[in-house]
């Protein structure tokens, strides 16, 4: 069974049951693999690493699931 996305599931989590998110993330400027092997920690703490705010963190997780839910 896949995780629920949410901005504290760990990315290496989502990418392992999502791996459209490596693109998904990647045309939001979020990088999300680097040599290979996933970036540790939430999908949160890399978001804000991007200065993303709280509503842009809120949208992009609402997206991440319409994508996930409908497509994937």
């Amino acid at each position: 069974m896949k995780p629920e996305i949410t901005r504290y599931l760990p990315v290496e989590e989502l990418i392992s049951s999502y791996p459209y998110a490596i693109r998904f993330l990647s045309d939001r400027g979020l990088q999300c693999i680097i040599c290979g092997e996933p970036v540790w920690g939430t999908i949160e703490e890399l978001a804000l690493d991007k200065n993303y705010g709280e509503e842009e963190i809120d949208k992009l997780i609402e997206d991440l699931k319409r994508e996930a839910y409908t497509d994937n």
